[in-house]
């Protein structure tokens, strides 16, 4: 970004030649790789037939194996501290929880709908930094709130007030746009924690916090056996169940981790943050093709200002950053 800033090159032309040594260096196609695996997952949970919390589990103990590897096998290893370790554990906890949340608002709301929800993320970021005595810019606001009438208008709350004078509204959309909107403040948190973690790479922090979280989850597990809870797993074959943990703990944890941080490296903050939304418009394709999910006109609506609103709030922090 530096190269930007120079006064000898003219803007455009630097702009360029940042834009093509991003492009050389790969870090476009690892972000888009990264971002279309990422809208996918949503499929590959459902068509598993396993409990939500099964397949957390099995994709921390896969992915956390997995990355494992990855860092054994490039010597990435560092000792860790007790600070450290602590925001790990803190941030391993929040990640599967925000899994297993967003997971479960599939179910609900659909995987197009609670993916675009699930996006606010940067709002509760911004009022995580405000409780820290961060001022939050008054040009930040329109955007916070266009984003908050979004969320009501993809919750289907229009469709469940019209049912309100003929039926009683069923409410399961709202129920899963507010786990979306608790997977996003969950994922905030685990950002938050990430960020306290110093001078450890991000594969060893990925691996450590779904070691943490994993063995969270297989304190219920146990008790989930015990109790003979994994008779109720969904009649699907074996070898699609198989196929769906085996993909979402090595390619939509392992590989898409090492793309993403990959991409980090390689593009600047507007390349990541317009890469970004494909990761809800492929979420969406997945509904609309696969599972048949046609959202009404209001919830398109609603979806498209969360949209104007996370894209304002980045360019905004473009003009910013470069200002």
């Amino acid at each position: 970004m530096s190269s930007t800033q120079s006064v000898c090159p003219a803007p455009s032309s630097a702009a360029a030649s940042a834009s093509t040594a991003n492009a050389r260096g790969g870090g476009v196609w690892r972000m888009a790789l990264a971002m279309a695996l990422s809208g996918t997952i949503g499929l590959f949970v459902v068509e598993s037939g396993l409990p939500v919390e099964w397949v957390v589990l099995l994709r921390c103990v896969i992915g956390a194996a997995a990355l494992g590897l990855w860092i054994v096998a490039r010597h990435e290893w560092v000792a860790l501290e007790g600070h450290d370790l602590r925001w790990m554990v803190v941030g391993g906890v929040a990640l599967v929880i925000n899994w297993v949340a967003l997971f479960h608002a599939y179910a609900f709301a659909g995987i197009g709908i609670a993916t675009v929800v699930y996006n606010v993320q940067p709002f509760f970021l911004v009022l995580v930094a405000a409780l820290q005595g961060e001022v939050i810019g008054w040009r930040r606001v329109p955007f916070m709130v266009l984003a908050l009438a979004g969320v009501v208008l993809s919750s289907g709350a229009v469709h469940e007030l019209q049912l309100a004078h003929t039926a009683a509204p069923h409410g399961q959309m709202v129920y899963g746009v507010l786990l979306s909107l608790l997977a996003a403040a969950l994922y905030t948190l685990t950002v938050v924690a990430t960020r306290r973690v110093k001078r450890v790479p991000p594969a060893q922090t990925a691996m450590l916090q779904m070691t943490a979280g994993g063995a969270l989850l297989a304190l219920w597990a146990l008790s989930s056996v015990l109790s003979g809870a994994p008779s109720r797993f969904a009649n699907v074959p074996l070898a699609q169940m198989v196929a769906c943990i085996v993909t979402l703990g090595l390619v939509h944890t392992a590989v898409m981790y090492v793309l993403m941080y990959g991409a980090f490296q390689r593009l600047g903050a507007a390349g990541i943050a317009i890469l970004s939304f494909i990761y809800p418009a492929i979420a969406l394709t997945v509904d609309l093709l696969w599972f048949g999910v046609r959202p009404d006109v209001w919830q398109w609506l609603g979806m498209a200002m969360i949209a104007l609103a996370i894209a304002g709030y980045r360019a905004g922090e473009l003009r910013a950053a470069r200002g």
